[in-house]
């Protein structure tokens, strides 16, 4: 089987199991080890996060809607932090963006509004 298959296999698998993914409004939390979807426009995917010492890896595999290789994400959260993914859009436009939080001993997969990304990129 191909890394694309197992993929694309992985992302359909979860996006089963969660449901049809994050829309525009929508928030779920996710428990720990269990797979939250996320839709990034022209990018699916899937997170979960394992407790560890320093706090939560979180782990983010995407992959483009066509049939490509993903791309995957970790990163550690302690409590109260969080971290934007995002894809470009046409210049002028705010990307497609999710925010992940730790929010106590729980994380948290958003739709980030557009117009709070672009503010966020224009600090950069």
């Amino acid at each position: 089987m191909t890394v694309r298959k197992m993929i694309l296999q992985t992302i359909l698998a979860a996006a089963t199991l969660v449901g049809a993914g994050l829309g525009a409004a929508r928030s779920a939390d996710i428990g720990p080890g269990a797979a939250g979807s996320i839709d990034l426009g022209t990018l699916l995917g899937v997170a979960y996060y394992t407790p560890e010492a320093r706090g939560y890896r979180v782990v983010v595999t995407l992959a483009p809607r066509a049939a490509a290789p993903g791309v995957r994400f970790e990163t550690v959260l302690a409590a109260g932090q969080s971290v934007t993914l995002s894809t470009p859009r046409a210049p002028g436009d705010a990307p497609e963006a999710i925010e992940i939080a730790r929010i106590g001993d729980r994380v948290q997969v958003s739709a980030r509004r557009r117009d709070a990304v672009r503010q966020a990129a224009a600090l950069d």
